[in-house]
C-alpha cells in the first residue's frame, strides 16, 4: 500500500470522477463508485458497488457487499444492511431475439426509491419500481416484489407486511 489517507483508498477503491461525495463520507476499502451521489456524513461499507444515476442521501449506512443498481434513489438517514441487492429490470436478458448481445439501449431502467429513515436488513433483495416507505423496516434474507408502506414492517420471499410500527 503507497501513500495515506486520501491516496491509499486510491490504491483498493475505484471511484470514478463523475462521483459526488458529500461532505463527511466515509469509504472503506474496496468500493466501486461511477457517476453517482452521496450525501452529506454516509458511511459506505466494503465491496460496495453504486452505480451511475443512483443516489443516496445524507447520513445513511450502507453496510459492506451491498449493490446499488443504476436508477436507486435513497433518501435520507436509511440503513442498509450487509449484502442487499437492488434489481433495476423485471425482465432482464442476455440477448435480443435474434440473438445479439444487448446493450443498454435494448432495455429501460426501472427505478426504485427507498424513502427517509428506512431500514433494510440484510441479504435482502430488492425488486424494480418498488417504494420502500418512510421509516419501514424490511426482513433480512426478504425479497420485496411490491410496495412497502410508510412504517411498516415486512418480511418473508415475498415480503408481507408483518405490523405496523404504530401497532402496539
Amino acid at each position: 500500500m503507497s501513500g495515506t489517507g486520501q491516496e491509499a483508498l486510491k490504491d483498493f477503491n475505484r471511484i470514478s470522477p463523475d462521483v459526488k461525495l458529500g461532505d463527511g463520507v466515509r469509504l472503506s476499502s474496496f468500493i466501486n463508485l461511477y457517476g453517482c451521489s452521496v450525501g452529506d456524513g454516509t458511511r459506505i461499507g466494503a465491496f460496495v458497488e453504486i452505480q451511475k444515476n443512483a443516489s443516496v442521501g445524507r447520513n445513511c449506512k450502507i453496510s459492506s457487499h451491498t449493490f446499488i443498481c443504476e436508477g436507486v434513489e435513497i433518501d435520507d438517514c436509511v440503513f442498509i444492511g450487509h449484502g442487499v441487492t437492488f434489481i433495476n429490470d423485471a425482465y432482464p436478458r442476455s440477448v435480443n431475439r435474434d440473438g445479439s448481445i444487448q446493450t443498454e439501449a435494448d432495455w429501460k431502467v426501472e427505478k426504485t426509491i427507498v424513502k427517509k429513515g428506512a431500514s433494510i436488513g440484510s441479504g435482502a433483495t430488492i425488486l424494480s419500481n418498488i417504494t420502500i416507505g418512510e421509516n419501514s423496516i424490511v426482513g433480512a434474507g426478504s425479497t420485496v416484489t411490491k410496495d412497502v408502506p410508510p412504517d411498516a414492517i415486512v418480511a418473508g420471499n415475498p415480503a408481507k407486511l408483518i405490523r405496523r410500527l404504530t401497532d402496539e
